[in-house]
């Protein structure tokens, strides 16, 4: 049903310009919109393995790694993702750039510290056109549109409870509007119709995590064990709506007819919103500063998402998961000299059901990561600061069932400063 749709998506996101709303997918049409990564640049490119933290880079999805955290750091991340969407008849592509994340992160003790900033939650963007015959032979021409994302602001602290557990907890406020058009016209009438629906929704979650990293000696030498345990629990999500049906011309696009719809009276002016709970469990084992390998599964059941307002006929929901393998490698982290020897080399893959059910068909996603970390800093604060630079390459969907296949390269691109805040310098 949806063939020529996905196609027209693409054709007009690249004909009009490069996207802002941080997708062209169109499967956001679907829930609250396509969920976005929130991890770093770093992380990204092992994969989206969080597990892991460190003294000088911030983790936006571990809490437990800012009691890791040495000093202060501030770090920022933006994309550029090229997109081939394919049917089994069409194909085209598509481009989307976005700001990724901004933090600051800094420590208020040995064993302690804060971090707080801004990342993108979910975005919808799409333009698909759905094209039928009618008993008659006419065509019937419907144009769906939608636009928007919900961003959120978040808090968090870690707390080092020994030197091998780590305890985190970090809570997000989420905001933002989406907006879904739908227009529709018939071959030979003069008139068409149109539904506009808008929703404004608010959110709390809050996401806790638990790390157990203990030294262990094997064949004479010592390596970290890392545990990893977090769970992400929205406590409420709300959503204030609009709905405006009319009539305009075919012709011109002016409006004949526009009418508020009485949501009041259907129970749909003020909603709740479902997210379910997701829950990380990881493994790994490494060498400090030197090299990690691990592994992270991750779960939430989707049946149990809900949005009375914005309900889809074709679509249904089932368990959704990740499962992520990935790590890092760093030649000689002292060296005094060459900055091969200081890069951290990163690769992951990430294979995920996003528990999305379209046309009876399961919508999966797969990717293959690699990058690097370049160090930056020469002087007293910033010698720590580094350059992180990630490539991303991946598929997601499907061509049965009149779907569409996305397939995707991925250019990351993070800035992680550090300094040293409420340190006495010595003047000889």
């Amino acid at each position: 049903m949806m063939r020529v749709g996905f196609a027209v998506i693409a054709l007009v996101t690249t004909i009009t310009t490069m996207a802002q709303n941080g997708t062209v997918s169109p499967y956001s049409i679907f829930g609250i919109g396509e969920f976005r990564s929130g991890t770093t640049i770093d992380n990204r490119a092992m994969g989206g393995l969080s597990m892991a933290g460190d003294s000088i880079h911030i983790n936006l999805q571990n809490p437990a790694a800012y009691g890791d955290l040495r000093i202060t750091a501030y770090t920022v991340g933006i994309s550029y993702r090229t997109i081939d969407f394919k049917t089994n008849d069409l194909s085209a592509e598509s481009v989307v750039a976005n700001l990724e994340y901004l933090a600051l992160a800094f420590p208020v003790s040995q064993k302690m510290s804060i971090g707080f900033g801004l990342i993108p939650y979910s975005s919808v963007g799409y333009n698909i056109l759905d094209e039928t015959v009618n008993q008659s032979q006419d065509t019937i021409s419907t144009f769906y549109e939608g636009a928007g994302g919900l961003n959120k602001v978040f808090l968090g602290t870690g707390i080092q409870v020994s030197p091998d557990f780590n305890v985190g907890l970090s809570a997000h406020f989420n905001f933002g509007n989406l907006a879904y058009d739908r227009s529709q016209t018939v071959q030979g009438l003069q008139f068409g119709t149109f539904d506009n629906r808008d929703s404004r929704i608010n959110g709390l979650d809050v996401n806790y995590a638990f790390t157990y990293s203990p030294e262990v000696y094997i064949k004479n030498d010592y390596y970290r064990l890392r545990a990893y345990f977090g769970v992400n629990s929205p406590l409420s999500f709300t959503s204030e709506n609009r709905q405006a049906i009319g009539s305009f011309f075919v012709s011109n696009g002016r409006n004949v007819e526009l009418v508020d719809v009485d949501l009041e009276q259907e129970n749909l002016k003020n909603t709740d919103v479902n997210v379910p709970t997701t829950y990380k469990y990881g493994l790994g084992l490494g060498k400090d500063y030197k090299w990690f390998v691990g592994a992270e599964y991750h779960n939430k059941d989707m049946s149990a998402f809900k949005n009375e307002f914005l309900n889809a006929e074709n679509v249904g929901y089932g368990k959704a998961s990740n499962f992520i393998i990935g790590g890092y490698f760093i030649p000689n982290y002292q060296a005094l000299s060459g900055i091969y020897n200081r890069m951290t080399y990163r690769a992951g893959f990430r294979s995920s059901n996003t528990g999305m059910i379209v046309n009876g068909e399961t919508i999966k996603e797969s990717l293959f990561s690699f990058g690097i970390g370049l160090p930056m800093g020469g002087t007293y604060n910033d010698r720590f600061s580094n350059l992180n630079v990630g490539i991303e390459i991946g598929s997601k969907g499907t061509v049965s069932a009149d779907l569409v296949k996305e397939n995707y390269f991925g250019i990351n691109i993070g800035l992680a400063l550090n300094d040293k805040w409420f340190i006495k310098r010595r003047i000889d």
